[in-house]
C-alpha cells in the first residue's frame, strides 16, 4: 500500500510504473513554470497524478494528489522546496486562524505539499487562504462509533476524537540544519461522508472520506487492503497521513 495505491494507482514493479505514466500523460494538461513543466491528470474520481518535466524534458517525478471537496483556512507562513525534484515544493502553515495574517492565532502549525507549488510564483507570507487538503492513509483504523474508539484505546495513549499531531515537523536528526519538515500528520476525526471510489484509468477501488478533524475539514484516502468493512459515516478513523493541497483562492504575491 502507498500513496498511489490510496487514490487506485497500485503498481507493483518500476515498469508498471513508466506504463501508468505514459498513460496518465497522453490525457494530461499541461502547466509550464520557470523550472520545468507540469503534466495534470484529473481523473473522474477525484485522484490526480502530477508528471514533472524539467527544463530539459526529462522525467523528474510523479506526484499523486487527490482533488476533494475538503475546504479549510489557515494562514500561510513560509514557501519549502524539497531535495528530491526542483518541481516539488510544500507551504508552512498554521491551521484555523482567528484572525486574517495572524498565523498564531491558528490551532496548530503544519506542512502540506503542493502538487504544483512552482506555478504559484513568490507569494506573501504570511498570508490567509482557503485550502483543500488530502491526506492519503500510511497506516489507518477505522471505528463504527465513538465507545468502539475508546475500547480500541485501552491501555494505550488516550487520543481525541478531534485531533491533529504534526508530526512532521518533529525530526529526530541531531543537525538542525538538515532538518526538513515533512508533510506528515496523525490525524483522529470523524466521517462525515464516505464512498468508494473507482480508478477510471486503472479499473481499481479506494476509499475517500470526508472527515472533520481538529482545524477544519480534511479529504481522506485510503487503500481497501486497511479495511476489513466499509467506512460509515458517523464513523472515527485514526492514523498517520501523508498531506497533499492545493490553494482555492488566487494568493497575494511579493
Amino acid at each position: 500500500m502507498s500513496h498511489l495505491s490510496d487514490i487506485g494507482f497500485d503498481i507493483d514493479s518500476e515498469e508498471e510504473f513508466y506504463i501508468l505514466a505514459k498513460k496518465a500523460y497522453a490525457k494530461a494538461s499541461s502547466i509550464k513554470t520557470y523550472k520545468g513543466t507540469y503534466f495534470q491528470y484529473s481523473d473522474s474520481s477525484g485522484a490526480e497524478l502530477w508528471i514533472q518535466s524539467n527544463l530539459n524534458h526529462e522525467l523528474l517525478g510523479v506526484k499523486p494528489h487527490y482533488k476533494g471537496i475538503s475546504k479549510r483556512n489557515v494562514c500561510l507562513t513560509g514557501s519549502l522546496d524539497r531535495m528530491e525534484s526542483e518541481l516539488d515544493g510544500a507551504f508552512h502553515s498554521w491551521a484555523d486562524p482567528t484572525e486574517p495574517g495572524n498565523p498564531e492565532s491558528g490551532s496548530y502549525p503544519f506542512v502540506f505539499d503542493v502538487p504544483n507549488h512552482k506555478s504559484l510564483g513568490s507569494i506573501k507570507f504570511p498570508q490567509s487562504i482557503a485550502i483543500q487538503l488530502s491526506a492519503f492513509a500510511q497506516d489507518i483504523d477505522y471505528y463504527e462509533n465513538e465507545t468502539a474508539f475508546e475500547q480500541g484505546q485501552e491501555g494505550g495513549v488516550k487520543w481525541s476524537t478531534q485531533s491533529f499531531v504534526p508530526s512532521g515537523l518533529f525530526n529526530s536528526n541531531e543537525n538542525p540544519e538538515l532538518n526538513t519538515p515533512e508533510a506528515l500528520g496523525i490525524i483522529t476525526g470523524t466521517i462525515k461522508q464516505s464512498e468508494k471510489k473507482l480508478n477510471d484509468l486503472t479499473g481499481q477501488e479506494f476509499q475517500w472520506m470526508l472527515v472533520d478533524t481538529l482545524g477544519g475539514e480534511i479529504d481522506v484516502l485510503a487503500d481497501w487492503g486497511f479495511f476489513s468493512t466499509e467506512p460509515k459515516v458517523g464513523g472515527i478513523v485514526h492514523g498517520q497521513f501523508w498531506l497533499s493541497g492545493q490553494l482555492l483562492n488566487i494568493p497575494g504575491l511579493v
